[in-house]
């Protein structure tokens, strides 16, 4: 027997309006209180159960046996995977894989994401950024999102693959598409997303068969030429592999960045703090990524009849565990309404946890880091010019346009 659904009371978890606008804090707050495992139907017969609280995310993400991640119960988002998704020569990816697969297969990719090479990617990321800022410095303002925000981490995940910079812009495009759910500007079709998806696999076999002749040090030579048990990768998983670091390389980063931004706008005490001890910016990066988490959830599925936090859960039930609730649990942060950039303790989920933490954060830290150690030592005033507009998704939290106004650099 179901419990209370959240169709009862007029919610919609799935529905994006509630991330698009800005609402869902306050609705997780609340649902906490009521419920911390909500049911929620939908049209297509196969409602959700929604995780809302950090011990109960951590629980189901530490127990894959029970609560599975792979693509043949459905995938990782809400809905299943559609027909495109699964029927254009991709395997699934790592985020839809269980163990001893999974491990395999990270084993595989980890190396490039060890401590000494991310830190080795340090000058490079800060010309990088330099030359962004530069660009903008002498203009007083900027639209934010697609002059920095965009533009650092998929120069960096194109630097990492060996693409030439030039084509970094298809990388965004194809990205976009395959993660934009429900937003018109990003996915504007099914056979958009359709062709954004051959567009992107041809373009990475591309990539594999030049380095099957040429290898070199970066991420695409090392997938190609890396082998497991004595097995190399196959083509149809180097293409998932290729598709997902391109995606979350991409969207973690841009997304915290610009709504990093913002909230240091909204929160100027807070802001002054990092423009006066530049130092506080390494930890205040972990409080931007809680604030903001830029992945809203994850999905699993229940592989057996379980129970969870009291609540029963059936055999092939949709599990969606809700980022965005955890990082604002009251059981585990000290007022997490609060923005605070020298928050210490817990960390936040918005990497994930258990066996599909995320193998990049260090690189996503660590442009964070020098992204805003050099915006706010240039342009320490940098605040909104005008409303923000916002990704229309349940999936990830972003923001596609937001102007910006400083002081110029002379």
């Amino acid at each position: 027997m179901r419990a209370e659904s959240t169709e009862a009371l007029g919610i919609d978890l799935a529905d994006p309006r509630h991330y698009e606008h800005d609402a869902a804090r306050n609705l997780f707050a609340r649902l906490r209180g009521e419920r911390p495992i909500w049911w929620s139907p939908r049209a297509d017969g196969r409602g959700f159960w929604s995780v809302l609280r950090y011990r109960d995310i951590v629980t189901v993400s530490k127990n894959p046996r029970l609560f599975s991640s792979a693509r043949s119960l459905g995938g990782h988002r809400i809905h299943d995977e559609t027909e495109v998704e699964i029927t254009q020569g991709l395997e699934a990816s790592m985020l839809s894989m269980d163990p001893p697969e999974h491990n395999t297969y990270r084993g595989m990719v980890s190396p490039a994401f060890t401590a000494e090479r991310i830190r080795r990617l340090e000058a490079s990321i800060r010309a990088r950024v330099t030359a962004l800022l530069d660009r903008i410095a002498p203009s007083g303002g900027c639209e934010f999102v697609s002059s920095v925000a965009a533009e650092l981490p998929i120069q960096v995940i194109a630097e990492l693959l060996g693409v030439p910079q030039e084509d970094r812009l298809r990388l965004f495009e194809w990205s976009n598409a395959l993660v934009g759910e429900d937003d018109p500007d990003m996915r504007r079709s099914e056979e958009h997303i359709r062709q954004c998806t051959k567009d992107m696999g041809a373009y990475a076999l591309k990539l594999w068969r030049e380095r099957l002749r040429r290898p070199g040090d970066d991420l695409v030579s090392m997938l190609v030429g890396t082998e497991a048990d004595g097995e190399g990768m196959s083509v149809p998983r180097y293409f998932a592999t290729f598709f997902l670091l391109v995606i979350a390389g991409n969207e973690s980063v841009r997304n915290t960045i610009s709504g990093g931004l913002l909230a240091l706008s909204q929160y100027p005490e807070q802001r002054r703090k990092l423009v006066e001890q530049p130092a506080l910016i390494p930890q205040a990066v972990k409080e931007l990524v809680r604030w903001v988490s830029p992945f809203l959830h994850m999905r699993r599925t229940a592989t057996e009849d379980t129970e969870l936090a009291g609540q029963r859960i059936a055999r092939g039930d949709k599990v969606v565990l809700w980022y965005l609730s955890a990082n604002f649990d009251e059981e585990v942060f000290e007022q997490p309404e609060r923005f605070d950039v020298t928050r210490t303790g817990p960390q936040h989920l918005s990497f994930g946890q258990g066996q599909h933490f995320c193998l990049g954060w260090r690189l996503a830290e660590l442009q964070l880091t020098v992204l805003f150690q050099e915006l706010l030592r240039r342009f320490p005033d940098i605040e909104p010019h005008g409303p923000e507009r916002r990704v229309r998704s349940n999936f990830v939290r972003g923001i596609k346009e937001l102007p910006v106004r400083f002081t110029p650099e002379r």
